[in-house]
């Protein structure tokens, strides 16, 4: 019993330690045999079901592009760009694992699923901006679109990188997308959050 419950759950455990692991040391170094070793089984056993790292990265980042799109769907349901910079953002603090892989091609397989999770992560993006005025930055809204990924990204990326260790990220991350875009509702943001929500 122990045994079919240890293996019905191998998977979700070895992508849950990978995800740790990367978010402490990066993805360079990760081992599947001392995940194998974690988990208590034998060394082969990762990559029964991921077929090697790039397999194993693979999953991690379809599985992160499918959570990022779920943490950005309430925030674009509502049109609110700016909440939707912040979900992003938090997103990305609260799986770093994930986050470490997810944009980096050279280490993934490009499978059918992660195409389908990276396109439904990207139109949650997109979505998110919609709310974007025409010409309220001087900018295409396609332009404003790159320009808010890159605010978001850049954000998240610097502070993961302990570059702005004396910030908050989520106030910067609304602070700087109430500036530059504004929000559909009018320049005042019509409900601010404290960060740590």
């Amino acid at each position: 019993m122990v045994d079919t419950y240890h293996h019905g759950r191998l998977r979700q455990q070895v992508l849950a330690s990978a995800a740790e692991e990367i978010a402490r040391s990066g993805p360079e170094t990760l081992s599947l045999r001392e995940l194998a070793r974690r988990a208590g089984v034998t060394h082969g056993a990762p990559a029964h079901h991921f077929g090697s790292r790039r397999g194993l990265f693979t999953a991690l980042a379809t599985e992160g592009f499918e959570a990022l799109a779920d943490a950005l769907a309430p925030s674009v349901a509502r049109g609110d760009f700016v909440e939707t910079a912040v979900e992003y953002v938090r997103f990305a603090l609260s799986k770093p694992g994930h986050y470490a892989v997810m944009f980096r091609p050279e280490l993934l397989e490009d499978t059918p699923g992660l195409r389908e999770q990276r396109d439904h992560a990207a139109a949650a993006l997109a979505s998110g901006t919609a709310s974007l005025p025409e010409g309220r930055v001087g900018i295409p809204v396609e332009q404003a679109r790159h320009a808010a990924w890159a605010l978001v990204h850049g954000l998240a990326s610097l502070v993961l990188a302990g570059a702005l260790v004396d910030a908050d990220p989520l106030a910067l991350t609304r602070a700087g997308a109430q500036q530059l875009f504004g929000s559909p509702q009018g320049d005042e943001h019509p409900h601010p959050r404290k960060a740590d929500e």
